[in-house]
């Protein structure tokens, strides 16, 4: 009986001191920013618009440079890109409105969806440092 008392209460502290990890808390606040904020030009697969938005879903570009892509989200995007091998020309607008905790979710979401995979998370902080 005694025993039985003891496990039960290790198992309830245990069960209330789960917490989910930071990374997938941020990537779930992150959708919902991708769905107000992003979705209408990248699309809900992240797969963009051949020759006019680039694709998000396994993009090489925005995986390589974590700094371009927060700045991309902060201040927008013009110009000539390269992603996966097609050329992109067009603007993306400006995201400022976004808070820092907002950026770094949905690049964390972005990041880390439809076949995009990166485990080193992007913080407010981060986010923070590329304000101007």
């Amino acid at each position: 009986m005694r025993f039985s008392f003891i496990l039960l209460v290790c198992v309830s502290v245990a069960l209330s001191a789960y917490q989910p990890e930071p990374l997938a808390l941020s990537k779930q606040r992150g959708k919902k920013v991708y769905e107000l904020n992003c979705q209408t030009c990248h699309g809900e697969d992240g797969k963009g618009e051949p020759s006019i938005f680039p694709p998000l879903a396994q993009a090489d570009y925005l995986m390589q440079n974590r700094t371009r892509a927060i700045r991309q989200v902060l201040y927008g995007a013009r110009g000539t890109m390269i992603v996966n091998g097609h050329t992109y020309t067009g603007e993306m607008p400006a995201q400022g409105g976004l808070s820092d905790t907002e950026v770094a979710d949905v690049l964390n979401y972005v990041r880390n969806a439809w076949g995009n995979q990166d485990n080193s998370p992007i913080s407010p902080q981060d986010v923070r440092a590329q304000r101007r």
